[in-house]
C-alpha cells in the first residue's frame, strides 16, 4: 500500500511514492528507539550537545538539497524554504549551546536542614506526528530539545513529505546518533495510534489540526501518555495608532503571505480602529492584489501554490461560504488549480462559518472596531489563542492589551519575528504545550527531586 507521496503542487505531478511501513517494520523501529534510550540518555551532556551540533551543521550543508525538496512537497518560495532550513539550523544549535541550562540541577530553597535539587532526566522513546507545512522547521523544534535532554525519536511526517523525512533521518544518523536515537517510520493513522499506546513509547507531540490532535490526545489520554498539541490559529492582527500606516500595512501583507499563508501563527484576522480603518483597508487590499502567485523554484517568488489541490479546494469552499453568508471580497477569491491569489474578505459577521474558522491560505478578513476594548472583545472572540499582533504608539496600551489577549504570543509592533529562544505555543483550541526556547526541553523529562538530609 502507498500513501506517502511526493506530488508537487505547482505541476500537479506524482513525481515518488513511498511504502507504508509494513508492521514488522514499525515494531522495528519502536524497538530500536527503545533500546536506545539508555544508553542515549545516560551520554555525558556535552557529547549529546556535539552531536546535536553536528546536526545543524549538516542542515546548513545540505540546505539546497533538502530546500528544494521542501519546494517540490509543498510549494514553498525556495527562497523562504532556505530560510526555514536556516532556521531549523539555528534551533538545534540553540540547545547544543544550553546543554548545561536544560541538563542543570535546579537547587531548591528548603525549610530544615539539608539540601533539595530538581534534577531532569529523559524519559525514553518519543513518538513526533509532523505537520507539512514547514517539513525541516517543526522537525528541528520537537526533535532536538529531546535529542539534547536525552529522549530517543520516533518520527512521523505527513504523508506528502516522504522526500524530506528521509533526508532528515540521514541528517541525524549522520550526525553520529546511536542506532535508534532517530527513527522515520512512514506508518498509517492507525499503526501510529498503535505507537501511541505502546508501553515502551513515553510521550508523543502532534503539530497539525484540530482534528488530528484531537484523535492523537484520546489514544494518549487512554494510556496515560504525555502529549503536546500544537494546532491551529486564527491570530489577530490589531492596529489601534500608528505613525506609519505604509509600515504598517506592510508587516499585515508580510504576515498573511508568509509560507503562502499556510502558517499556524500567521495573523489573518485584521482589527482596525475606526478611524483607520478605510486606508489601512484600501492599502492592504492593493498590496495583496498587487502579489501574483509565481513559479516556487525562481528567487523572486514570494506566493507560490497552496501544498496541495485539496488545500486550495478548502479554502476555495470557505471563501465561496462566506460570501454565500453576505462576505464581501475585496480582491482575489478565486483559485485556478492549487493556486491561490492573494484574498480579502470584508463584512464578516459572527453569524457566519468563516468568522471562527481558520483560513489556512493567503486569505484574509478584515473588522472595523470603534476602540480598544472592541478590538479585544473581537480578537479574543474565537475557539484559537496561538499568535497575536498588536501595532500602537501608546506604550502602555501596548502592554494593557497584551495583557488581555487570550493567546500563547503577543508580538507588539512587529511580525516574523520567531527565535529559537522565543517560547512558541498556544491556549484554548491552539494546543497545549510550549515549543522553542528553553521550555520546549521540559515538556518530555522527569523532573525529578532529589531531597538529602
Amino acid at each position: 500500500m502507498t500513501a506517502y507521496a511526493v506530488t508537487n503542487p505547482a505541476t500537479g505531478q506524482t513525481l515518488a511514492t513511498y511504502d507504508t511501513f509494513t508492521d514488522e517494520q514499525i515494531e522495528d523501529a519502536v524497538a530500536r528507539a527503545h533500546a536506545a534510550a539508555s544508553a542515549w540518555g545516560t551520554t555525558a551532556p556535552a557529547d549529546r550537545a556535539a552531536v546535536v551540533r553536528r546536526i545543524a551543521e549538516l542542515h546548513r550543508e545540505r540546505s539546497a538539497e533538502l530546500s528544494a525538496i521542501i519546494v517540490r512537497e509543498m510549494g514553498k518560495p525556495i527562497a523562504a524554504a532556505e530560510g526555514e532550513v536556516d532556521f531549523a539550523a539555528d534551533i538545534i544549535e540553540y540547545y547544543a549551546d544550553n546543554i548545561d541550562q536544560i541538563t542543570g540541577d535546579q537547587p531548591l530553597q528548603i525549610t530544615g536542614d539539608g539540601t533539595g535539587v530538581i534534577r531532569r532526566s529523559p524519559l525514553g522513546a518519543l513518538l513526533g506526528i509532523m505537520p507539512w507545512n514547514f517539513p525541516a522547521y517543526q522537525v528541528a523544534r520537537f526533535a532536538a530539545p529531546n535529542l539534547a535532554i536525552g529522549n530517543t525519536i520516533i518520527l512521523k511526517h505527513a504523508s506528502q513529505c516522504p522526500e524530506s523525512a528521509a533526508a532528515l533521518e540521514a541528517i541525524y544518523r549522520d550526525a553520529g546518533l546511536p542506532d535508534g536515537a532517530y527513527v522515520n517510520v512512514y506508518a498509517s493513522n492507525e499503526q501510529a495510534a498503535d505507537i501511541v499506546a505502546d508501553p515502551r513509547v513515553h510521550g508523543v507531540s502532534v503539530t497539525g489540526s484540530e482534528r488530528a490532535g484531537s484523535a492523537v490526545a484520546e489514544v494518549a489520554g487512554r494510556h496515560l501518555k504525555k502529549v503536546a498539541l500544537e494546532l491551529g490559529g486564527s491570530d489577530p492582527f490589531i492596529v489601534l495608532s500608528t505613525a506609519d500606516l505604509d509600515a504598517v500595512v506592510q508587516a499585515a501583507v508580510d504576515a498573511r503571505i508568509d509560507n503562502n499563508g499556510q502558517s499556524c501563527n500567521g495573523a489573518k484576522r485584521f482589527i482596525v480602529v475606526d478611524e483607520l480603518y478605510d486606508e489601512f483597508a484600501e492599502k492592504f487590499t492593493a498590496a495583496m492584489a498587487a502579489i501574483s502567485v509565481a513559479d516556487p523554484t525562481q528567487d523572486d517568488t514570494v506566493l507560490g501554490p497552496l501544498s496541495s489541490l485539496a488545500a486550495a479546494e478548502r479554502l476555495q469552499a470557505q471563501i465561496d461560504r462566506a460570501v454565500e453568508q453576505g462576505a464581501t471580497v475585496l480582491t482575489g477569491g478565486t483559485r485556478e488549480g492549487a493556486w491561490f491569489p492573494p484574498t480579502v474578505l470584508a463584512d464578516v459577521t459572527p453569524e457566519m462559518d468563516v468568522y471562527r474558522e481558520e483560513l489556512f491560505g493567503p486569505a484574509a478578513t478584515l473588522y472595523r472596531v470603534s476602540d480598544e476594548d472592541a478590538a479585544v472583545d473581537l480578537a479574543n472572540d474565537t475557539p484559537f489563542g496561538l499568535g497575536s499582533y498588536v501595532f500602537t504608539t501608546d506604550a502602555e496600551q501596548a502592554d494593557r492589551v497584551a495583557d488581555r489577549i487570550e493567546a500563547g504570543m503577543v508580538y507588539v509592533n512587529l511580525v516574523l519575528a520567531d527565535s529559537p529562544e522565543l517560547p512558541f505555543g498556544g491556549v484554548k483550541r491552539s494546543g497545549t504545550s510550549r515549543e522553542l526556547g528553553l521550555l520546549a526541553a521540559d515538556e518530555f523529562v522527569n523532573k525529578k527531586l532529589i531531597r538529602m538530609g
